[in-house]
C-alpha cells in the first residue's frame, strides 16, 4: 500500500503522541523555566513529527531521508533536554521513563523508515 499522506506514517503518528506526552510532562516544570527549558524541549518535540511531514511532502526519497535524519537530531536533542530536566529535579525518573521509552520507539521507527527508502543514502 502506497503512503498517500504523512498522516499515514506510523513514525508521524507516534511522533504526534510523543509531542502530547512531552507537553504533559513539561507542565510540572518550574514556572521560571517557561521561556527556558520548557519551551526548548517542547520545540524539539514538535520538530519530530513536523520534519517527518515536511520530508514526506518533498516527494523525493533522498529529501525524505535528509529530513528523517534531521528528525533523529531533534529526537536526541529532546531526549537530552529531558535528561537535563531530570537532573535538575524538574521531573522524576518514574514520570520520565514512559516518555523516554516512547522516544526510543520513535527513533527505531524513523531509522527503519529511513533504511527502507529507495536511493536514500543512509550513511550521509
Amino acid at each position: 500500500m502506497k503512503t498517500r499522506s504523512y498522516r499515514d506514517l506510523v513514525a508521524w503518528q507516534k511522533g504526534m503522541d510523543l509531542v502530547v506526552s512531552v507537553y504533559q510532562t513539561t507542565r510540572c516544570f518550574p514556572r521560571e523555566e517557561t521561556y527556558g527549558l520548557t519551551s526548548q524541549v517542547r520545540r524539539a518535540a514538535v520538530s519530530i513529527p513536523s520534519n517527518i511531514a515536511e520530508g514526506q511532502g518533498r516527494g523525493s526519497p533522498k529529501e525524505f531521508a535528509r529530513f528523517l535524519r534531521i528528525t533523529q537530531g531533534s529526537l536526541q536533542e529532546m531526549e537530552t533536554q529531558l535528561l537535563i530536566a531530570e537532573r535538575l529535579c524538574f521531573v522524576s525518573p518514574v514520570a520520565l521513563a514512559p516518555v523516554m521509552a516512547s522516544a526510543a520507539e520513535v527513533g527505531r521507527i524513523v531509522r527503519g523508515l529511513t533504511k527502507s527508502l529507495p536511493d536514500a543514502d543512509w550513511t550521509n
